[in-house]
């Protein structure tokens, strides 16, 4: 009986160690599920119960309970009654998961947004895309290598596909539930888009990538010669875990934060700026509060990303999500149509030029497709590359804008290709390689 009583014991024990040190991620899990549904219903338009089925099924993720309210615009998670969180909606600046620090009665700015409508064809407008033949084309082999994506539904999940060729649309092809005008998550494409403001930035003469970054606490140390050359390319040397299967950096930035823009630059460096590469989620939102620094006020910095590239291209189903404090969260939370990832990725086949005016240098593109020391060729500034033949049957020169759970806009020079695919797996579920190369193969 004793033995029985010990052993009871040692279970009640064990089981209390396991829930004190997983409670702390119900707040990750729940918040996680949160501010998915609430963003997903109020920006892209989706049904709850479907993304309960499908975008919240995932391990860990599908313990919480999650439902959305229609007449407040706001979702609610918890995991088994507990760690309850609410994500809220706010016009123009998407959906934000609070926190205690929240107010109710708090004012927010909100992005002026320009919106016209080109009289081009898309890709370069919004009239009808112009149906053209194109010789070198293989179109039987073509209509092969695009049916690939939506090959085993079940396990590549792919949800939308689009493809540009020389600037005309080629194809594009899209899931139940899912148009031309869905938009989309692309999760850390994010990246990219925020990177992008840079570029802009730098064409406009008001920044230099080679500037020590403007981080006051860094002046009394080595930090102090961290640069935005640096940042862009994940090279600052600082400490980050960019973890997501726990209590991590960039969970607790993601889902507990008020200001996203803090957490890395509270780092301690690990290496000397140059030295290593570390892929970094803060770093990337570091810099969208460093570029909150260009501007006289909140407001200008609201409106640059849409007055000065979303907007001049066209693509007014974009919008990048803010933090509590207002600040774009540049890693993760920018949403578009596939057309409109497909107008940005275009912009950059074009090097900046859209309808004859320069957007950013065309020299921007040769920086952000120059490959990161250290990164094994597969990173630039922000920008993902196959310079070192990861993909080896796919031309080298392609580079991207990589999200999570397989989001990609792929710009393919050599061949004038852009393609935008979008779905819930990546590789290797998702075969990039066999399905561009068959593509790239389809053009000669």
């Amino acid at each position: 009986m004793k033995w029985l009583k010990r052993i009871l014991l040692l279970l009640l024990i064990i089981i209390v160690i396991t829930a004190l040190e997983n409670y702390p991620k119900l707040n990750i899990i729940s918040g996680y599920a949160s501010k998915y549904m609430a963003s997903s219903v109020l920006i892209g338009e989706r049904n709850p119960p479907d993304i309960v089925a499908n975008d919240l099924n995932i391990p860990l993720v599908n313990l919480a309970t999650t439902k959305f309210d229609d007449d407040e615009d706001l979702a609610v998670s918890n995991v088994y009654g507990l760690l309850e969180r609410k994500t809220i909606n706010r016009e123009g600046l998407g959906a934000v998961l609070v926190n205690g620090d929240y107010k109710a009665d708090k004012e927010y700015l909100q992005p002026n947004r320009q919106v016209r409508f080109d009289s081009f064809p898309y890709p370069m407008g919004h009239l009808p895309s112009k149906d053209t033949l194109f010789p070198e084309i293989n179109y039987d082999a073509m209509r092969k290598a695009v049916a690939l994506p939506f090959d085993r539904p079940e396990i590549q999940k792919t949800r939308t596909l689009l493809v540009l060729y020389k600037g005309h649309l080629l194809h594009e092809n899209y899931a139940d539930g899912f148009d031309q005008d869905t938009p989309i998550l692309g999760w850390s494409m994010t990246k990219s888009v925020l990177a992008t403001c840079y570029g802009v930035l730098e064409h406009m003469g008001k920044i230099e990538v080679n500037w020590p970054a403007p981080i006051s606490e860094w002046n009394g140390d080595d930090r102090k010669s961290i640069t935005l050359n640096h940042l862009l390319r994940m090279q600052s040397g600082l400490e980050w875990d960019e973890s997501y299967d726990k209590i991590s950096d960039v969970t607790k930035m993601l889902f507990l934060e008020s200001d996203m823009t803090k957490g890395q630059s509270s780092k301690e460096a690990v290496a000397p700026p140059g030295e290593i590469w570390n892929y970094s989620s803060g770093t990337t939102n570091l810099l969208s509060g460093i570029l909150r620094q260009q501007f006289r006020t909140h407001q200008e910095y609201l409106d640059f990303p849409y007055t000065e590239l979303i907007d001049k291209i066209g693509a007014h189903s974009m919008l990048i999500e803010a933090d509590m404090e207002g600040n774009f969260v540049g890693s993760s939370y920018g949403w578009g149509s596939t057309r409109d990832w497909g107008r940005l990725g275009q912009l950059y086949l074009n090097r900046g030029n859209w309808n004859g005016e320069q957007v950013f240098a065309p020299e921007w593109v040769d920086y952000i497709c120059l490959p990161t020391k250290n990164s094994e060729d597969v990173y630039g500034a922000h920008f993902w590359l196959n310079a070192g033949g990861k993909y080896p049957d796919i031309p080298k020169d392609l580079y991207s804008m990589n999200g999570y759970q397989g989001q990609y806009v792929f710009i393919i020079p050599s061949k004038e290709l852009v393609v935008v695919r979008t779905g819930l797996a990546e590789y290797p579920e998702f075969d990039i390689n066999g399905f561009l190369a068959a593509l790239s193969e389809a053009i000669e």
